[in-house]
């Protein structure tokens, strides 16, 4: 049900997104100087996020792409706060591998 969910979303967020600006997400995807970043993979990660996160996680999942070793920081904090963080940010990364990848 929540891949039904997570779908719809989605399919209505890209319709809608086609014609606007790139996100904070898509920018750091394509700025991150990565050969498999393309527009069309970055939307597509803008998109998932734009369904699953807040702003907030937003920006901190950006500035993963500028700083990788900032996602290794949270995933082995013994912060509750980054544990909760840690595993929506999985099941995003999940979403990402389902929805994105061709």
């Amino acid at each position: 049900m929540k891949h039904l969910v997570i779908a719809c979303v989605l399919s209505s967020t890209v319709l809608t997104s086609q014609s606007a600006q790139a996100g904070g997400i898509q920018k750091a995807c394509l700025s991150a100087d990565r050969s498999a970043a393309t527009r069309s993979l970055c939307g597509c990660i803008e998109d998932v996020a734009s369904a699953m996160l807040n702003r907030k996680e937003q920006t901190r999942v950006a500035k993963f792409f500028k700083d990788p070793h900032q996602s290794q920081s949270t995933r082995q904090s013994d912060r509750a706060s980054d544990e909760r963080f840690w595993q929506k940010y999985k099941q995003f990364g999940q979403a990402v591998r389902t929805y994105c990848e061709s």
